[in-house]
Order: C-alpha cells, then sequence, then structure tokens
C-alpha cells in the first residue's frame, strides 16, 4: 500500500521565546517492510534543518532558532509504500524454552532490548503477569499472540486517564491508558519472560477506504505505538496490542527504541516564558498503486 503522510506540530508562546532548539524523529524509515518514496520537512520560522542516524538506527533531524519567535510550525509529509510483514509460521513450533535458547545467541544485538527501562520495568508486579503466559513448552508465536490479546482484551483505551510519567503498574491497576501504555505493559512482560522486544512508534491508517464496517484502527489520532518481538533467526515481528493484530500494511514505522522515549518525535527546550499551546494534527491519506 502507499500513503501520504502529514503530521504538523504546532507551539504557541505566551510571549516570544528567545531562542529554541529541537530534536526531532518524524521521518519514517525504510526497511523490509516500507520505502520512502519522498519526504519533506518545513520549520517555520524557517532556519536550517540538519541530520543525523541514532544508535538505534532512526533518522533524525534537528535545528535551532537564535532568534525571538512566538510561535513554531514544524510540517513533516512522507509519501511510504509498505508491504506486508513476513511470515512467522517457520517458528509456529519452537517452544519458549527453545526461543530463549537461540535467542541468546543474538545476546549483542538483543541485549538493549532484554533490559528494564524506567518506562519498561521489569519483575515485580510483572512476574505474576509473566506466570500467566510463559510456559516453557509452549509455542512462542501462540504465546506472545496471547499477550497482544489479553493487553487489548483487559485494557480500556482512555485517552487522558494517564500520562507518559504514568507507571507501568498504575497503568496495570487502572487497567485504562493509550498505545504508549499497552506498547509498555507489552514490553515489560516479554522482557520479564527474557523474550527481547522492542518499541515502535509511526502511524495507522484510521479507516480502510475500500470498506464499510470493521475497518477501524484505534490510535490513528496522532503517533501510533507497537511492538516488536524478537524471534530466532534475527526476525523481529511487529504486535499492535492497541488493535489485537499483527502491525500490517497499515502500519508505518518511523522509529525503534526500548521506550517511549527513545524515539519521542519532538524532544527540545525554549527559552521564554513558561507557557504554550500545543497543537498536532496528523493526516494519513491512501494512494493509488504505481
Amino acid at each position: 500500500m502507499r500513503f501520504s503522510v502529514s503530521h504538523t506540530t504546532i507551539y504557541r508562546y505566551a510571549e516570544p521565546a528567545s531562542e529554541s532548539v529541537a530534536e526531532l524523529r518524524l521521518c519514517p524509515t525504510s526497511d523490509a517492510q516500507q520505502t520512502v518514496e519522498e519526504r519533506q520537512l518545513a520549520v517555520d520560522p524557517s532556519v536550517p534543518v540538519g541530520s543525523f542516524v541514532d544508535y538505534w538506527g532512526n533518522p533524525v533531524e534537528y535545528f535551532a532558532i537564535p532568534f525571538r519567535h512566538s510561535r513554531l510550525t514544524i510540517t513533516s509529509t512522507s509519501t511510504v509504500e509498505t508491504l506486508p510483514q513476513d511470515s512467522v509460521e517457520f517458528c509456529r513450533n519452537v517452544t519458549v524454552a527453545e526461543a530463549k535458547q537461540i535467542l541468546s545467541r543474538y545476546s549483542v544485538e538483543m541485549i538493549d532490548f532484554r533490559r528494564p527501562t524506567k518506562l519498561v520495568p521489569i519483575g515485580g508486579v510483572l512476574r505474576g503477569l509473566n506466570s500467566m503466559f510463559f510456559r516453557e513448552g509452549e509455542s512462542i508465536v501462540d504465546t506472545v499472540t496471547e499477550v497482544n490479546h489479553w493487553i487489548h482484551d483487559q485494557f480500556d483505551y482512555v485517552p487522558g486517564a494517564t500520562d507518559i510519567t504514568t507507571p507501568i503498574d498504575e497503568v496495570i491497576e487502572l487497567r485504562k491508558g493509550v498505545c504508549q501504555d499497552f506498547a509498555h505493559v507489552m514490553l515489560s512482560i516479554l522482557r520479564t519472560g527474557g523474550i527481547p522486544a522492542r518499541y515502535v512508534s509511526g502511524y495507522i491508517e484510521p479507516y480502510d477506504p475500500t470498506q464499510k464496517k470493521g475497518s477501524e484502527l484505534v490510535g490513528a489520532a496522532a503517533s501510533h505505538a507497537w511492538v516488536e518481538v524478537g524471534l530466532p533467526g534475527g526476525r523481529w515481528w511487529g504486535l499492535d496490542p492497541t488493535n489485537d493484530q499483527a502491525a500490517g500494511e497499515r502500519h508505518i514505522k518511523v522509529a525503534i527504541g526500548r521506550d517511549y522515549n527513545d524515539v519521542a518525535p519532538f524532544r527540545g527546550t525554549f527559552r521564554g516564558v513558561d507557557e504554550q499551546d500545543l497543537a498536532v494534527k496528523v493526516r494519513i491519506e491512501r494512494l493509488p498503486q504505481q
């Protein structure tokens, strides 16, 4: 599938800022499941924009505005072609115990995605949840699918019920949150079970224009989040607990990391009065195949 993606962020300051700096992770990545055909970034006020690739392989853009400004507008536009994920049936008969043994050979490549972070703790309350799913003789594919389904079934999508600082144990107690929370819960359960897993930020198409009903995907208002699970063979398998499905052609990947903090779309600061209004608008349109 081909998509046009537009992501606009507008900051309005109560008083003009004397300067500001920002680091952006808004550019979709090209990999085996998708190709970025076109990309543009517009910053107003207009300033030079630099770029680099971070530790996780994500494209990052940055800029500084060294003069007074009362508003900052950032517009990222992309044309992306997505492909279906490769089948994981090759792993269907691999048990949890076998998967752990095989994955231990990829310790260098996957070690960062086994460890706890501030937003993705392991142990504690997660051990009880982990024991619900991880049985050494069960299929690793079926086990991870069960975790994905359980989060979708047990948690309600309620914007505003949490924020990015809400601890995992509180999210679990509330059984409410948004896609970032659900991704963090899934990462915590998997890493507690010894399975490497990483956080994915991106976008999803909200409605399938070829269907009248049943095509709605939750979490499409702005950036979306899901999980990629490390499987034997060095494969990363994308799963979306918010929508109880594997990541597919309607998922557009932007960045990967250990948790949200590694992939935040906008990170920056400004000098001025500490009051501002923020508006974010994301538009995704399916395009004809070329």
